[in-house]
């Protein structure tokens, strides 16, 4: 496995910040950022985003909050995952 760093929350402090990777192999993207409050967590756990689907937060999963100013990061990070997947179905 090996993870493509795209980059940090530009005001960090130095300690633990959102960070985004692109995991190469499968061109996932790979975030890290801060759970999101009881509230948020709340509001996302009870509203029911696709018909037919579940609602609730899964045990396996979380909600993160990434701040909007790693907007230009996020998209940096999508198109170097559409980089990765095309290379490895090129490969193919």
């Amino acid at each position: 496995m090996t993870l493509r760093f795209v980059g940090i929350d530009p005001n960090t402090g130095g300690e633990g910040s959102p960070t985004v990777w692109v995991e190469e192999e499968s061109a996932d993207l790979v975030l890290q950022g801060e759970e999101a409050d009881g509230l948020l967590q709340a509001l996302v756990g009870s509203t029911g985003w696709v018909v037919g689907h579940a609602t609730g937060i899964p045990a396996h999963e979380r909600v993160i909050r990434i701040p909007a100013r790693m907007v230009p990061i996020l998209r940096e990070a999508c198109d170097a995952a559409e980089r990765a997947a095309a290379e490895h179905r090129d490969v193919r």
